[in-house]
């Protein structure tokens, strides 16, 4: 019988993203970002668990990664949306980068994921916001 994983957040990126974008596609420059939060919206899923993160994404949900605690490296967030959400990118040991874009609750995620790595890490991580 395998070790219990229990689930912290499941779920896509914040709704606000979405609708921030949709607004900024009436002007013709930001059609870009818009189709870019629409494809978020519909494909990106992250799910945050005591064992990993999870991130599905991609042309229709069809690339997914995973990132176990004890190879992260280093973690950087983003305010964006007025604080309501961020971006998290994590760094990992053999320097790749995995990006959370969006992610509403940050803070408290970004909590929850720093008590899980190493203390390493977490002090080349600083805090949220620095």
């Amino acid at each position: 019988m395998g070790i219990k994983e229990d689930v912290y957040y499941e779920g896509g990126p914040h709704v606000g993203d979405l609708i921030f974008n949709l607004l900024l596609g009436f002007m013709v420059i930001f059609i870009p970002l818009t189709v870019g939060a629409i494809v978020r919206a519909f494909w990106l899923r992250y799910r945050i668990t005591s064992r990993r993160i999870s991130v599905t994404g991609g042309w229709m949900g069809r690339d997914r990664s995973d990132i176990v605690y004890s190879e992260v490296a280093k973690i950087v967030t983003v305010s964006r949306g007025l604080g309501a959400w961020g971006d998290m990118v994590i760094t990992l040991k053999d320097g790749s980068r995995i990006e959370l874009r969006a992610l509403p609750r940050f803070r408290e995620i970004y909590d929850y994921v720093s008590d899980k790595i190493s203390s390493k890490a977490r002090t080349v991580s600083g805090s949220i916001g620095s």
